[in-house]
């Protein structure tokens, strides 16, 4: 079911780690970001954007990562966006003659069969200086930044003051560092950086899992995130109940340890962070 977070902003949540599809109203139609995850999940969001008489009009994924970068026949064949280095990463993935398998181990195994493969990641990438989404509609700032994958971007609806952050500022899961990238810390401090510079123009946050938060939780997700990633880089044990014993997902102290392994890796060949 859709919930109005803002003025024709409206979140669909996923039962996938609470997975946010993101609906912004435009003149002629809606602009769908994330859409996910399920095809019955899917097909439901159709289903109640017929009902508001509200066609997709365009789409955009935040980064390139499996679940951002999904799509549903029943929205239609509307031009589906997202920045320069996200389109190039998901191009890479889908030239491998054998993509949909290597897609499918990384599948949750409650899920794999019903979470459509064949519109995945047919994305457009938009100039590498492009600093809004091309469409009529609430102007939407991107800020891309390199933190959790490449080409990440978040995304500012300026008119209706809401954040929309990808898969950053979450309140079940902590930071989620691009391991591949040389300074993954510095990377993620700096794109924290960003949202600082834009916290008083939002009065919502919406994560690509999680829960939707107001102004306040929004500059209370950026110095959790910010004290998780600069406890990593300092040595010290984070103090977040993300990644403790009373963890919401049971697995995620176990993506924390690997993040740490992987930081150790990479510090041996001389990576710096600031």
């Amino acid at each position: 079911m859709l919930q109005e977070v803002a003025d024709g902003v409206l979140v669909h949540e996923s039962g996938f780690i609470q997975s946010n599809s993101v609906v912004v109203q435009g003149r002629d139609g809606v602009l769908l970001i994330d859409p996910g995850i399920t095809s019955s999940e899917m097909a439901d969001l159709a289903n109640d954007l017929r009902r508001l008489g509200q066609p997709v009009v365009a789409g955009f994924s935040t980064h390139p990562d499996w679940d951002h970068v999904l799509w549903h026949p029943d929205f239609g064949d509307a031009p589906r966006y997202g920045t320069a280095r996200c389109a190039a990463s998901i191009r890479g993935v889908l030239a491998d003659p054998d993509w949909k398998n290597r897609v499918a181990e990384g599948l949750p195994p409650e899920h794999a069969d019903e979470i459509p493969m064949d519109l995945l990641g047919l994305i457009t990438g938009l100039p590498a200086d492009a600093a809004h989404i091309p469409w009529d509609g609430p102007g939407i700032r991107i800020i891309e930044h390199q933190a959790h994958a490449p080409g990440h971007a978040a995304l500012l609806i300026k008119e209706r003051r809401v954040l929309v952050a990808g898969d950053m500022l979450s309140d079940i899961l902590m930071p989620f560092l691009d391991l591949e990238a040389a300074d993954p810390l510095g990377d993620y401090l700096a794109a924290l950086r960003l949202f600082d510079g834009v916290a008083d123009d939002a009065d919502a946050v919406i994560p690509g899992h999680g829960s939707v938060g107001g102004a306040g939780q929004l500059r209370a997700r950026i110095e959790q995130d910010r004290e998780y990633v600069q406890a990593l880089r300092d040595g010290r044990v984070p103090d977040d109940p993300r990644v403790g014993p009373s963890a919401p997902l049971d697995w995620l102290p176990e993506v924390h340890d690997w993040q740490l392994q992987r930081l150790a890796q990479k510090s041996q060949g001389g990576m710096t962070s600031g």
